[in-house]
This record gives C-alpha cells, sequence and structure tokens, in this order.
C-alpha cells in the first residue's frame, strides 16, 4: 500500500521524531548488546549487530502493523513461546562466548563469514523479543491519524523509529570502539572480556524469560 506522506503533519512527524529519539538513546537491552559486542569484537561487529537489530526491530515494527502484536498481548502461550526462544538464544550466544578463545577485538581474526554471523545474531536477537511488537503496537498508534490509512502510517512510523534507533546505536558503537584497542592490550582484561560477554548473554537471556525490555533498541 502507497505511503502518502503529505497526511502527516510537521509537528506530527516532529513531535514522533523527538519522541523516538529520547526512546532510542535510552540504554536498553539491544543497546547492552550492541555495546558488548563492540568492546569485545570491535567497531566492525558493533555495526553488524546495529544492523542485525534494526532488521529485527524493523520486523517486529512490521509485525505490530499487520497485527501479530495484537496476538501476543493476547495469546499467553504465543507470547511465550516467542520470549522463551529468545532467552533460549541469548543463553547459546552465552555459551558460544565462553567457547571462544580469541581476542575481545576478534575482528582482526575473525572469519570471512563473521560479519554476516554477527548481523544474524542480532537479527534473531531482536526479533525473538515480543515485547518489540507490543511496544510498537503501543507507541505508534499515538501518532496516527484515524482519517488516513492505518496500515500505511503505522508502517512509516515504524520504520522511522527504527532508523532512529539504528543512528543512535551506531553512536554507541562509534563511541565503545574506543575502548576495544586499550582491552585488546591487556590479557587480564581480553579473559575478563570473554567471561563479561558470557555474562551480559546470560543476564538478557535471564531478563527476556523473566521480565521484559520497554523499548526495542
Amino acid at each position: 500500500m502507497p505511503i502518502d506522506f503529505a497526511v502527516i503533519s510537521w509537528a506530527t512527524f516532529a513531535t514522533f521524531v523527538i519522541a523516538s529519539l529520547v526512546l532510542a538513546i535510552t540504554p536498553g537491552p539491544a543497546v547492552v548488546y550492541i555495546l558488548t559486542r563492540t568492546v569485545t569484537q570491535g567497531r566492525q561487529a558493533g555495526l553488524a549487530s546495529v544492523a542485525g537489530v534494526a532488521l529485527g526491530n524493523l520486523g517486529n515494527a512490521l509485525g505490530a502493523s499487520l497485527g501479530l502484536a495484537a496476538l501476543l498481548a493476547v495469546s499467553a502461550v504465543a507470547f511465550s513461546i516467542v520470549k522463551f526462544a529468545g532467552a533460549a538464544y541469548l543463553v547459546w550466544l552465552g555459551i558460544q562466548a565462553l567457547r571462544a578463545k580469541g581476542r575481545p577485538d576478534g575482528a582482526a581474526d575473525a572469519p570471512r563469514d563473521a560479519a554476516a554471523r554477527i548481523f544474524r545474531d542480532g537479527f534473531f536477537v531482536a526479533l525473538l523479543n515480543p515485547k518489540t511488537a507490543i511496544f510498537f503496537a503501543a507507541f505508534l498508534p499515538q501518532f496516527i491519524d484515524p482519517a488516513h490509512s492505518a496500515l500505511s502510517q503505522s508502517l512509516l512510523f515504524g520504520a522511522l523509529f527504527v532508523a532512529v534507533a539504528g543512528t543512535t546505536d551506531t553512536v554507541w558503537v562509534m563511541a565503545a570502539s574506543v575502548a576495544a584497542p586499550l582491552l585488546s592490550r591487556h590479557e587480564s582484561a581480553r579473559r575478563a572480556g570473554r567471561y563479561t560477554t558470557a555474562g551480559v548473554y546470560f543476564g538478557l537471556g535471564l531478563f527476556t524469560a523473566m521480565g521484559g525490555a520497554r523499548k526495542g533498541a
């Protein structure tokens, strides 16, 4: 369905961007995940994670627009299945981190397909968070004009939020990447980084299973 940008006022557009920016710069589980990837594996890994998380969030925004969020909100079984699948995936990432022997800035020694694998991980971490879809379902309607197509407007606002969050996440990556070379110079820091990474993934998995994020980025 084509999106008629003319139906959205500049005031609504500006208000949405400001609200999205405030939400996006507040660190949540996705930001913690991206920062962990950046500090332990370098800027390239962080940027790959940002791209994966953004695509996963876009999938949730699309799902919310098409009614997936409504299903997750009313079906405890569906919500639990997606939630625990996401938690299990994070725990698996933690196990993989414990088994890794490489440097925290592993970009230099990573295999050729490392960026694609990290992108995939970020995508599933974001996509398998049902509260992200519910967040979009609760947040986006506040800016939709009922006199025009709700679907086209929600798709536009969802994509815009993902773009704003992707931009702020990239800024986080650039800032965190400064610390990565400092950590790579010390053997004890490299070892601690591996355990810290695993601990973060385990913690995020527990957080996902027990509760939920208030936003997806």
